[in-house]
């Protein structure tokens, strides 16, 4: 194993530098959380990719597979359906709106007042994505050095950490593009052709497996459909998300950079589909479906390949976990405390804008850390943050982005009646039940639409304003330039 821990430790220490290297470019509000918006196409593909396949979609996505067959693909690709969409359909006129968080482009549509409440919901969703990537550390750790679950999680968390916090998005996107890469090499190159031939190739395949693992419905209708409903919709409005739209050099970067990603998500998906099935082949009578993944790499792969593919996965936690880690540090600091303080600022060249985001995603790290290592039911606390997500959110977002009849107050509405439906109904019917987040998003639409024709409509300033922020043509919102260096 000396080779393979060499790949791991090396790989490490290159994510660290790479934090150091970014602390010397994050010098202003807009380079430390969004990277100075100037991201290419190229980088912003890689990192937007980054950031939606993490541990759930590689691991995960692998015992899915095991479990299911090639339907086990359709989480992953609910997600990278959800990408395309948002691409496609958002990403441009997100991208203009020049804003950090969900929560500031909802006060800029319906004239200010949702920030703080929007903002909780989606600081509690980030948090908990955050923490369920870290707690995959445990997972990976112990494949490879055997190591105590609480140290695993301190020590992935804690490089997590440094670099997020040295410098930003600027660390992040490099980061992410690292692991981009790591992982289309050791999941998508490497182990996905190793693990066709080591179960004798698909003929065989199909020879030893039920016909339902080659169903593409197999895995069943209504779960699909709850997959698209959490993950397709979550897509759409995470603030882990629009956080990088936020940075893309132009509206058509983001757009068709994110198309590319989205692309790349489904690709992904059936990857890691089809290495489950093979591992179904191999190791027929595992203890677990998410095992799949961790057996296979310790079993087949030859040594140097195991400790790639050992850092891609490591890869897949890290981008989503950083990813979540710097979305939930600016939601905290941008929406819910300073927003209590009565102090938001605008200057996104303040230096000591960047030193108080630094400081909450360094205490946000703490509290993710601290959060993992109590944890121990992760798949309920990720359902938790997205039902609360989708059932609170979406309406009030995609309402305010296409229905010009909304209201603050409906907004509101829609976030509390939406968010405590979703709460009572997972008390009902059980967390991973699928009715709370049919239910909740139901009444979330049914409140907003009712309180918001209820309501005086939105000042028609607001509107125009709202209207210039979109189109790209307010005036405080002239692109910061692109140094000649670059």
């Amino acid at each position: 194993m000396a080779v393979d821990y060499t790949v791991i430790v090396l790989y490490l220490a290159g994510m660290l530098a790479m934090g150091w290297w970014g602390m010397r470019r994050a010098k202003s509000k807009s380079e430390f959380l969004v990277a100075g918006r100037r991201l290419g196409p190229a980088m912003y593909s890689g990192t937007m990719a980054a950031i939606v396949l993490g541990g759930a979609s590689t691991i995960g996505g692998v015992g899915l597979g095991y479990q299911y067959g090639l339907s086990g693909a359709w989480m992953v690709f609910t997600i990278g359906l959800g990408l395309l969409a948002l691409s496609v359909f958002f990403s441009a006129r997100i991208a203009r709106l020049k804003v950090y968080t969900v929560s500031e482009m909802l006060d800029l549509r319906y004239g200010g007042r949702a920030g703080v409440i929007s903002g909780v919901v989606m600081w509690a969703y980030t948090l908990m994505l955050a923490v369920t990537s870290t707690i995959a550390y445990a997972t990976i750790f112990d494949v490879l050095f055997d190591m105590n679950r609480t140290v695993a999680i301190i020590l992935g968390g804690s490089i997590v950490v440094a670099y997020s916090t040295l410098g930003g998005m600027w660390s992040i996107t490099l980061t992410d593009m690292v692991q981009f890469v790591v992982k289309t090499i050791g999941v998508l190159l490497l182990l996905l052709p190793i693990a066709v031939v080591k179960a004798g190739g698909f003929s065989e395949m199909k020879a030893k497996l039920p016909t339902s693992y080659f169903d593409p419905l197999g895995i069943g209708g209504e779960t699909i459909f709850t997959y698209v409903l959490i993950y397709t919709f979550g897509m759409l409005i995470g603030q882990d998300i629009w956080q990088r739209v936020f940075t893309a050099r132009s509206d058509r970067t983001a757009k068709w950079g994110g198309t590319v990603a989205g692309t790349y998500c489904l690709a992904y998906a059936l990857a890691g589909a089809v290495i489950g099935t093979a591992a179904k082949v191999l190791y027929p009578k595992l203890g677990s479906p998410d095992d799949a993944f961790a057996t296979i790499v310790k079993d087949e792969l030859p040594v140097g390949v195991r400790g790639l593919v050992l850092a891609a996965a490591l890869a897949a936690v890290m981008s989503t976990s950083s990813g979540a880690l710097i979305a939930c540090a600016t939601v905290a600091n941008n929406d819910i405390w300073s927003r209590l303080r009565g102090a938001v600022r605008r200057d996104d060249d303040a230096h000591d804008e960047v030193k108080g985001n630094r400081a909450f995603i360094l205490i946000m790290g703490v509290a993710v850390i601290g959060t993992a290592i109590a944890l121990n039911n992760v798949v309920e606390a990720l359902t938790v943050a997205y039902n609360l997500l989708v059932g609170g959110l979406l309406v009030p977002i995609l309402g305010g982005l296409l229905w010009k009849r909304g209201t603050v107050q409906g907004a509101l509405a829609s976030v509390i009646v939406g968010g405590l439906a979703v709460i009572g109904l997972m008390a009902g019917y059980g967390i991973l039940a699928n009715e709370p987040v049919y239910y909740g998003l139901l009444a979330s639409l049914a409140a907003y639409v009712a309180v918001s024709l209820a309501t005086r409509p939105t000042d028609e300033a607001v509107l125009t304003a709202w209207r210039e922020r979109l189109a790209g043509r307010s005036p405080e919102l002239v692109p910061e330039p692109v140094p000649a260096h670059q």
